[in-house]
């Protein structure tokens, strides 16, 4: 069996990434290291980059169909990990999962209509309804025992009158995995209350051992009435830049509604690397994945002992799904602009700043990307432990 390695680490800067190459514009200096943008810092899997090979070797890069291999790999992916039985017919390519929830915004409501998200969330969540002229309704959650709850009175009162609720599934931030009952309480209530639920479920590759994902469409018929799941394979295996995602549409008349428009609309044709790597992806990733979930999971517990033992105040909701960690350090009574400030500039770590997840009810907060060699994830706490 081939061990793959998630220690060695590789220089991403100069490759035009985002995530390293973006920070001296942002913060004026080059000796930051990032933790925040949620993509990791391992290698794209070997049989990804020889599959983009071998189509390179083709002479001809013109307009490009997904195959019939690509929709094989998506499907029994789909099956296998999640129960989803689907076909192609049910699914549609898109070339990212944040235009594919735009898209469907645009689709599915009316500007003035009232989008439902539980926060703190994902800041496109928040910027997407309000810059499409949609109004923007906001369930707090609570942390109960070291993680996110719903408030269900609190959101059953605020999905009144909602066209759409936008949920992250597993949660982000910090990857929150919520269970069976949880989803069919959620469905039972949009149900009644004539929500669609858009279903994000982009982590769900990264669950770590002792959890379990479920997919929203398949707690009940209600769910899968009323829902639209969009999945990845780009957080899992690094290969976010090039945007591959797929929706599934359980009913044939929200399907044929929204496939519909995009189809209409020309916006989520794929490009030849999209499929080429999602296919080698799905189709050759078991055990790549297990390998990297086992190693995330002891980046979680080595994230988890250093709290305990060095930043005792800090309080955390670490990770059941995704490399995402959502850090408060209210308890420190440092104002939130000197902390940020002092991240940046003593630490010279990048974390994703709470307040984007939304406003001042999050400041003291921070989310902490810990997908990347355990080298790094522990230098980084050390010098994030020096501000204190």
């Amino acid at each position: 069996m081939k061990q793959y390695d998630f220690d060695t680490p590789v220089e991403r800067r100069g490759s035009d990434c985002f995530k390293w190459d973006a920070l001296p514009g942002m913060y004026g200096r080059d000796d930051l290291t990032p933790m925040w943008v949620a993509d990791n810092d391992w290698p794209s899997p070997n049989f990804v980059l020889e599959a983009i090979r071998r189509r390179c070797d083709h002479p001809m890069l013109g307009y490009t169909m997904p195959s019939a291999s690509y929709w094989m790999s998506v499907t029994q992916w789909l099956e296998k990990h999640y129960n989803i039985h689907t076909t192609k017919e049910t699914l549609h390519f898109i070339p990212g999962i944040v235009a594919g929830i735009s898209y469907a915004l645009l689709c599915l409501t009316q500007p003035g209509d009232r989008v439902l998200v539980t926060t703190p969330v994902y800041p496109p969540f928040l910027n997407l309804p309000k810059e499409s002229g949609r109004e923007l309704v906001c369930s707090p959650l609570q942390i109960i025992n070291g993680r996110f709850a719903i408030d269900f009175e609190d959101f059953e009162r605020k999905a009144e009158g909602c066209k759409v609720f936008i949920m992250s599934n597993p949660h982000n931030p910090a990857g929150t995995v919520w269970g069976t009952e949880v989803l069919r309480r959620i469905a039972d209530i949009c149900e009644r209350k004539g929500v669609i639920v858009i279903s994000d479920e982009i982590h769900a590759d990264l669950t770590l051992p002792g959890h379990h994902h479920v997919s929203y469409s398949t707690v009940s018929e209600a769910a899968a009435r009323h829902s639209l799941t969009f999945m990845a394979p780009s957080k899992t295996f690094n290969i976010a830049g090039l945007g591959s995602s797929v929706c599934y549409i359980t009913d044939a008349t929200l399907r044929k509604c929204f496939f519909g428009w995009l189809d209409a609309l020309g916006v989520a044709a794929g490009n030849i690397f999209a499929f080429t790597a999602a296919e080698a992806a799905f189709g050759q990733g078991e055990e790549w994945q297990r390998q990297m979930l086992a190693y995330l999971h002891e980046n979680v517990q080595a994230l988890e002992r250093f709290l305990r033992e060095q930043l005792p105040r800090v309080k955390a909701v670490l990770p059941e799904a995704s490399y995402l960690a959502w850090l408060d350090f209210s308890d420190y009574g440092i104002p939130h602009r000197e902390l940020a400030d002092r991240f940046i500039n003593k630490a010279r770590v990048v974390m994703n700043d709470g307040t984007t997840f939304r406003g001042s009810e999050y400041e003291g907060c921070f989310r902490l990307n810990i997908g990347c060699p355990r080298a790094q994830l522990l230098d980084a706490l050390e010098r994030i432990k020096a501000v204190f």
